[in-house]
Parts: structure tokens; sequence; C-alpha cells
């Protein structure tokens, strides 16, 4: 009997509003690269000297819909009042912690070039986590919640007027207040601020995500954060528990340079709590378990189902794979670096997990985005959480974790924003050689997945490049006949850009061990769209695949000849357009079903 690979990949389409700057930025980024880079408005706010607001309002007030200590999520009504003159460059910003300066520091501007920015002015100190305009609320700006401040003979002598916006917020330990601007984001003063109001149970364990350790499917990790530095447990099973490891990062741990400082080592950063790791230990392949994790100290998580996946060797393989996810609000604020995409693929996601659909996930590369923006981390892992509570949760890491100058990284662009995969690592531990040697293989069912760093040396004489030889020479094809190889950079884009997308070192150093250890398929992000190959190798193809009698495209590896290489950087950045003549996802949604099949191994 052949063995038979079939692989369904949905493709999300999504809008994406540009949120064009309005003032000059000394760049050469066009306005396509820079809604490639997800550079809004708003990333801009720190980069700017804020103006004094001159005219003092007696009446003006910002309240919230609750003082009482927030919930782990809740929407937050911001109401502002005793407004004297609407203007559509009103806006409202989500400060945390409540205690962070929201003047104008005076900072030599070119430390920030790293963002785009190259004007020499003074910057905001603290990052907002969230910002809207108050014309969200249609009745602003004409006034439409008018007031009567002062009355003489039964004639409204004073009238002002105000507006409501609501924040979606989310459990991140630190206190939070509301700051009400005038001026917009070039030009911001402080008009008003709330009260500060803190979370009900900072330390909650929360946002709980699993991952597989070996092979054997036996043995699961769940991790999850929490403002408690104790141990907590993780109970499971029929009456079994483990105990967490607790680790962080501090603002130390990142990384800067002497002429750069980083946002992750500056305004960006945000304290990430305790991040807590427990591995539960004499589960079974393929079955499905409860859990909870927590304390009686600080509270406990709901009962959560769960399946461990299929064990080497076993026939049947179900998985989803995708890059360059990031997160997008559940609100209308405008955030640094939008995923618009995210929460419509998250949702179909999560809808397939629901029916039975899935035994694991592998994300490989550019995680969350939040590129030295530590808070964002947080709004990120929230998100997954219906997937990554349920079922194994791999990842790879990408630019956009690890890039830094001076770091270490094979590229020295400033795509990580400082956090040079210290904060990927402490969220997501895989089964890696060790710190910072984020490369590791693992066995699901029928497939061996070798799963490598781009960003971290792959030439022929580096340590990776012997690993990779070494993981690849070794697979038991009898046992896992599918190979599949995935990191973030790709070796094969027909999309073009700016900057490369392909780089030709790479492909040299490393594609060579695919051929002559007959990988089957190969995945790789980094670019926002979807593409599949042809079986191809240094640039040319070397077999076509066939229409089956259903109509879908059938590649026959029993006479091997190449790899097959699929691009799947859609999990939910905006998409790059390519031409009508490649299968895009930029208007619609698309279904792209493959098949490999391959004689069974003796």
């Amino acid at each position: 009997m052949d063995f038979v690979l079939l692989f369904s990949l949905l493709l999300f389409s999504c809008s994406f509003i540009y949120l064009g700057s309005s003032y000059p930025i000394t760049t050469n980024y066009s306005k396509d690269e820079l809604d490639r880079l997800g550079i809004s408005q708003f990333r801009y706010i720190n980069r700017r000297s804020l103006a004094s607001c001159n005219k003092r309002n007696p009446y003006l007030a910002v309240n919230i819909s609750s003082n009482s200590p927030l919930p782990d999520e809740v929407n937050v009504t911001v109401t502002v009042s005793g407004v004297r003159s609407p203007d559509k460059s009103d806006w409202i910003a989500m400060i945390s912690p409540s205690n962070s300066s929201v003047k104008g520091c005076l900072l030599n501007s070119v430390y920030y070039i790293q963002t785009g920015d190259l004007s020499n002015l003074p910057l905001l100190c603290h990052y907002p986590v969230k910002a809207q305009y108050m014309s969200e609320d249609p009745s602003y700006l004409t006034c439409g919640k008018k007031e009567c401040r002062k009355r003489l003979a039964g004639k409204c002598l004073v009238e002002t007027c105000g507006g409501t916006v609501t924040f979606h917020v989310i459990n991140f330990r630190t206190d939070v207040e509301f700051v009400f601007f005038a001026g917009g984001f070039d030009t911001p003063c402080v008009l008003g601020r709330s009260d500060p109001v803190p979370f009900a149970n900072p330390s909650m364990p929360l946002n709980g995500h699993l991952s597989s350790l070996d092979s054997t499917a036996t043995s699961m990790r769940l991790t999850w954060v929490s403002g408690d530095s104790n141990p907590q447990l993780v109970q499971y099973g029929e009456g079994k528990t483990a105990t967490s490891q607790v680790a962080t990062f501090t603002q130390a741990d990142m990384c800067s340079s002497s002429l750069l400082p980083s946002p992750a080592k500056d305004f960006g950063w945000h304290d990430p709590g305790y991040i807590h790791s427990a591995v539960m230990t004499g589960l079974q392949p393929s079955q499905t378990y409860y859990y909870r994790y927590g304390s009686d100290l600080v509270g406990w998580s709901s009962r959560i189902e769960f399946k461990t996946p299929p064990a080497a060797g076993s026939e049947e393989l179900h998985f989803l794979i995708y890059g360059d996810m990031g997160k997008a609000p559940l609100d209308p604020s405008v955030e640094h670096y939008i995923q618009p995409g995210s929460i419509s693929v998250v949702a179909a996601m999560a809808k397939e997990i629901g029916a039975g659909s899935v035994d694991s996930i592998f994300h490989i590369g550019d995680i969350s985005y939040a590129t030295g923006f530590l808070v964002e981390w947080d709004y990120f892992l929230h998100l997954i959480t219906p997937l990554a509570s349920h079922v194994s949760y791999m990842t790879a890491i990408g630019n956009h974790e690890r890039d830094y100058v001076d770091s270490g990284s094979v590229y020295i662009t400033p795509d990580s924003g400082g956090e040079c995969g210290v904060a990927y690592e402490s969220y997501f531990p895989m089964p890696t050689v060790s710190e910072d040697k984020p490369w590791y293989s693992i066995e699901q069912a029928s497939v061996h997945f070798t799963v490598i760093s781009t960003e971290h040396d792959w030439t022929s004489n580096s340590e990776q490049n012997q690993w990779i030889q070494n993981d690849l020479s070794s697979v038991d094809r009898t046992r896992t006949p599918w190979l599949i190889f995935a990191g973030h950079r790709p070796m094969y884009s027909s999309y073009s850009s700016i900057l490369p997308n392909v780089d030709a070192k790479f492909v040299k150093s490393v594609e060579p061990l695919l051929l002559t250890y007959k990988v089957d398929l190969v995945f790789f992000g980094h670019v926002h769209n979807y593409e599949r190959t042809c079986a191809v190798y240094g640039g040319e193809c070397k077999g076509m695949p066939k229409k089956d009698k259903n109509g879908v495209d059938t590649y026959d590896n029993s006479n091997y000849t190449a790899p097959v290489h699929v691009v799947v950087g859609t999990g939910g950045f905006v998409l790059d357009s390519f031409s009508h003549n490649f299968l895009s996802s930029n208007t619609t949604e698309v279904l792209d079903r493959f098949h490999i099949i391959k004689p069974e191994a003796k």
C-alpha cells in the first residue's frame, strides 16, 4: 500500500487599513513598504515631543466604567466629559503601569533610527498599550452628548461635550490608567487622566499553552504566566500533579547597542511577571485528558481538555502549520504592529480543533511581533489560548524574535526590537539543543519534523549545519517515512520587495542537504502569503504534480526527484501581493489541496 500525505491549507483573506503619517517621515520607505512593515501612525507617538495644553478646563473629566479592580478580561468603557471644543485629533491612550511617564523625554532621536523615524525630537517616555481617537464615538465631534455647565437667568452660558470609547483589556498584571490627549499622535498634549485601576488578581495563572517534549507523546509541557513567583501546580489525568519550574527575564536581559538603544531596553519594556513550566508525564499517545493549573494561594485555571499527539510510528497525523501570525485588537484601538488576519485565522483553527480534526500545530517564526514592546506578548498568548491550550503548539524562531545588531544573529536588522530571542525562548520552551540554539526535531505519527533557525549560523561548518546533517541522516524511514523540514526564511519565493526574501547563501549551504537526505516537504514563512512549488532543486523544477481524478495535484515520490517547498506566511500579517499567475489569498479564501505519494517503506 502506498503512503499518501494529504495537505489542506486554508488561506484566509483579510483587510488592512493604512494609518498613514500626516507628518513627513524622512526615510525612503514607500507606503506599500510601511504597510508591509506594519508601521502605523500610532507607532510614532513615542518619537514626538509633547506640546503644551494651554487652555485649562475645570469641567473636563476622564472616567472609566468601573473603578473596582479589573477581572482577567474585560471591556472597559472610558468616558470623557466636559470637553469645550471636540476635535478630531483628540485621543485616549491606555497606559500601564499607571506611574509611567507620559511627558516628553529629551532623548536624541538618532537612537530610534531603527523605528524609521529620523527626526531629532524628544520622545514619549513610555509606550501606550493601546490608543483610540475619540471620534470612534460618532457623537463626539457633533457634540451629541451635550451638557450645560453654567446657567444664568435660565440661559446656558457654558456647554460641554463628551464621548465614550471601549478598550478590550486583559490581565497583564500592572495597573492601568487612561490618558486623554489633544493634538493627535503627532503633537500630543495631556488634557486629563483617569484614576489608576489595578487588576483584581495580578498573580492569576493565565495563558497556558502546550508543547511536546519528545516523539513518544507520553509527556507534555504546559507553560503559563502569573504574577506569582512561587512554584505552582498542574493537576491532570486521574489525580496526577506536576510542580512548575519558575523563570522570568528582566530589562537587563534584553539586547541593545551603544549607538542604538532598543525598545525592549527602553520605552517598550513591560514586566513579564513569572513564566511557569511543568511537565505532565505518564500520558498515552492520541488520548484526551483534562488539566488545570495554578495554586490555592493565587487561584486556578478552568478545567481544560487536551489531546496528546500520535506517537512516532503510527499512521495518521493532522497538523496545522503557518508563520507570521502576531495579533490584532478586539476593539477599535490602534496598536503597534497589528496583524489584521490573526483573529479570523485563530477562529478558523479553533473550530477545527473543537471538531477534533487537529493533532498538533507548528508556528514557524514571527510569533507575536512584540518586537520590544513586551506587553504585546500577553495579548498574543491570550489570542492563541483557544488553540495552544488544547493541542501541542510547536514553534520555530523568526527574525522578529531574534535579530538585532551585535547579538549573534546571522542578520543584523533590528527586527526583534532588542528581544534577541529571550522572550521567545522563555514563553515557548522547545526540545532544543540548549539556550539560544533553537533547532530541534520531533516525530509525530509517520512524520519526522526537522525544525531549524534561519536566524542562527547555518553555514557549512556551523554547529547548526552539522546538527541538521546528523538529524536528517538518522531518520528511520521505516518508522517515519515522511521527512518534513521547517524554518522561517524561505529558499524560494516569487515575491519581491525592497529587502530580499531569499538568501542565496542560505540556499547554497542548506538546500543540498534536503536533496541528499530526500526531504519530502519543506515549510517556510516570512513572506506573507502562500506559494507551493514543483519538486524543486537548484532553482529548477525536477518534477511536476499531476492531477488525480478529483483534480488534486499529486506528486509521485516513488521516483524521488526533489523536495516540494511551501511558503505559509499566512498566519495573520497583512498579505503580500503576487501576480495573477500565482495562487494567492489576497482577495478570497483559497483551499489548496495536494497529495504526495510514495511506496510503502520495507
